[in-house]
């Protein structure tokens, strides 16, 4: 939806939210000696305000946001900044549109297990910002999802670079594909994609216990109650983590020497839950 002014939207407590383009101005000096001149180059910037938080990210030459964010104060918005709110209705806002319903059309298509019509919308979206994150997690689980793992690969080799690919925003995307990159047998794609949200995650025991799934397939049965324990070490009650290393347990999967550290873990949950007393409701 657009805001009515693209450059100041307001929250029930009467507070100014900021959103729209801006534009900042470097001034150059090109030649040398006598052929010296000025130049003054524009850039243009999507700004966002989010509560106290203001992110700064530059358009790419289809006029969309595109790229890394970063953070700002309202002092240097309001410093160094100048609205462009022309720019913003005219050039700006219809094309995020445009790339918005590509996405979606996307969706739609891949919802109804319409692949190519998927691909084709994806395609355009990535034509306008080859970097949006939705359009290219689209994209890749349309080729997973019709067994075409070489397009799929490149479509990986993109998102893993990315660090917009593992923000909270896109989890249920990020969980997906990483699942169908195990389910199509890219073990050690699927193994680099959990490794490379870790490093952004360190804590989080879902990001352990999908590794420890990858390990399995891949037979390192040592490692992958490692970071099973790692998973419980975060959330001692991690309820799938448990019924991962109970039936490791129960098919005799366990090498001996992890036995003791895994019968501590299970006993560690066991008695939590027991500690817990019961609510109504």
């Amino acid at each position: 939806m657009a805001d009515k002014n693209p450059h100041t939207s307001h929250d029930t407590n009467g507070k100014a939210d900021v959103r729209g383009v801006f534009s900042t101005q470097e001034v150059r000096r090109v030649g040398t000696g006598t052929t010296t001149r000025k130049t003054v180059q524009k850039t243009f910037w999507f700004i966002e305000q989010n509560g106290k938080e203001i992110d700064c990210q530059p358009l790419n030459t289809n006029y969309v946001p595109s790229g890394p964010k970063r953070k700002i104060t309202l002092d240097e918005l309001i410093a160094k900044f100048s609205p462009e709110p022309e720019f913003y209705l005219n050039s700006v806002f219809p094309k995020m549109q445009e790339m918005q319903r590509n996405v979606e059309n996307g969706d739609t298509h891949r919802d109804k297990g319409e692949t190519f019509a998927a691909e084709y919308e994806y395609s355009r979206a990535l034509k306008i910002d080859e970097e949006n994150v939705r359009a290219n997690f689209g994209i890749g689980l349309t080729y997973l999802e019709r067994g075409d793992n070489a397009k799929a690969q490149d479509i990986f080799q993109r998102l893993v670079k990315l660090e917009a690919t593992f923000e909270p925003e896109h989890k249920h995307l990020f969980n997906e594909f990483g699942i169908n990159l195990r389910k199509s047998k890219m073990l050690q794609e699927s193994l680099e994609y959990y490794n490379r949200a870790l490093e952004l995650s360190p804590n989080d025991e879902n990001l352990y216990m999908n590794i420890a799934r990858v390990l399995l397939e891949l037979k390192d049965i040592s490692q992958c109650v490692d970071y099973l324990l790692k998973a419980l070490e975060l959330a001692p009650r991690h309820e799938t983590s448990l019924k991962f290393l109970a039936w490791l347990i129960q098919k005799q999967l366990v090498p001996a020497d992890k036995l003791e550290g895994v019968r501590t873990a299970l006993k560690t949950a066991q008695n939590g839950a027991a500690a817990k007393p019961k609510t109504a409701g």
